[in-house]
């Protein structure tokens, strides 16, 4: 399976993991950063998994339904978790999250 499949899963995955690198980053400026833990936790899951999904679709993985299931899961969640908190950084970030999800659950 060529990238060029994925082209535009890629640039979703992209920008999720933006989002969640700035929400992450927001969320530990922010006064109470103990109510904010589980976002800033999930930020991280998020953008770690979809930066991988990115390089290995980009590499032509053949485990790119099984990677991109979990990346759904994982954005779903992490989409949860932001929508809980009115910040800015965080709405963003979930409608990025929610929008990564359904791409990945396309090619699942």
């Amino acid at each position: 399976m060529s990238h060029e499949k994925y082209q535009s899963l890629v640039k979703t995955l992209h920008e999720c993991m933006e989002a969640c690198n700035h929400c992450y980053d927001a969320c530990l400026g922010e006064d109470d950063i103990k109510m904010m833990a589980e976002c800033i936790r999930l930020d991280r899951e998020c953008s770690d998994m979809c930066g991988f999904l990115e390089q290995a679709l980009v590499r032509g993985t053949p485990f790119a339904t099984e990677l991109a299931s979990v990346c759904a899961a994982i954005c779903e969640a992490c989409g949860n978790e932001c929508k809980k908190h009115d910040h800015d950084h965080c709405q963003k970030c979930a409608d990025a999250c929610f929008t990564c999800a359904d791409a990945c659950r396309n090619i699942a």
